[in-house]
């Protein structure tokens, strides 16, 4: 039985998982249903181009983030059998000393200088150790980061290609000039097409959220709330226009 099975209440570690743990499983299905949607609806668009490089992302997301899981033995055993080679190195450093410690003035005035050498050495020692010890953590980091990195990217080119829907044109009220981008969507595509882009917005969210959840650092979960937030941000500019076509509609 594990602590945290031992210090929860009863009942919450049998339903540990099912409620309270992303499945990625299920991530990944929705993100192919959305790209079977966009295809169907919007076959020649770019935002169906993004969405299948968002699910190969999205898969190869969930794959790494399910690595960075469990530990990683070969660093873990390595960073140990350093770190005990460095204290051991220190130990029989000190044995030898008191071995050939002598108690007259000349041996006092050599202990002194070794103590003073010892105390750097061990200044020295305790920031190889803490490299030794953090290397398994920083090399998940690193590599979460780098994730995290892309689908940051993803998410303002899903911005991107939703600049230019604006509901005004749609709606009649702003004329066209020789410098407007291309609309050939109707009222109801065009809220569809917004609709989509707000949902690949969230599910990379998600995605996002299978590192917070894989991996117990600060860095990485302060980098996935900046991706949350971005994607809530970028979201909810969406929601103003898909929000504009309810309403003319209700007109």
């Amino acid at each position: 039985m594990s602590l945290y099975n031992w210090l929860a209440p009863s009942g919450i570690s049998k339903q540990q998982g099912r409620f309270t743990a992303l499945r990625s499983e299920m991530i990944l299905s929705t993100v192919e249903r959305l790209e079977t949607r966009i295809r169907e609806r919007f076959p020649d668009s770019g935002l169906l181009k993004v969405c299948m490089e968002f699910r190969v992302l999205a898969e190869e997301s969930n794959a790494l983030a399910q690595r960075l899981g469990p530990p990683i033995w070969p660093v873990r055993v390595f960073a140990f059998a350093a770190a005990f080679l460095l204290i051991g190195l220190v130990l029989w450093a000190f044995a030898q000393l008191f071995v050939h410690f002598k108690l007259n003035a000349e041996g006092i005035s050599d202990l002194v200088q070794s103590t003073e050498s010892a105390i750097n050495e061990l200044i020295f020692l305790g920031l190889a150790l803490f490299f030794l010890v953090s290397l398994e953590t920083r090399l998940k980091r690193h590599s979460a980061l780098r994730a995290l990195h892309r689908l940051r990217s993803i998410a303002h080119v899903v911005d991107m290609h939703q600049l230019t829907k604006d509901p005004a044109y749609v709606l009649g009220r702003i004329a066209q000039t020789s410098a407007s981008p291309q609309r050939t969507l109707t009222r109801q595509e065009l809220t569809r097409y917004l609709d989509y882009s707000s949902e690949m917005l969230a599910l990379n969210a998600k995605i996002a959220a299978l590192f917070a959840q894989n991996i117990d650092d600060p860095v990485v979960l302060n980098a996935v709330n900046d991706l949350e937030q971005l994607a809530q941000g970028l979201s909810g500019k969406i929601w103003q226009k898909i929000m504009i076509l309810d309403l003319a509609d209700r007109d």
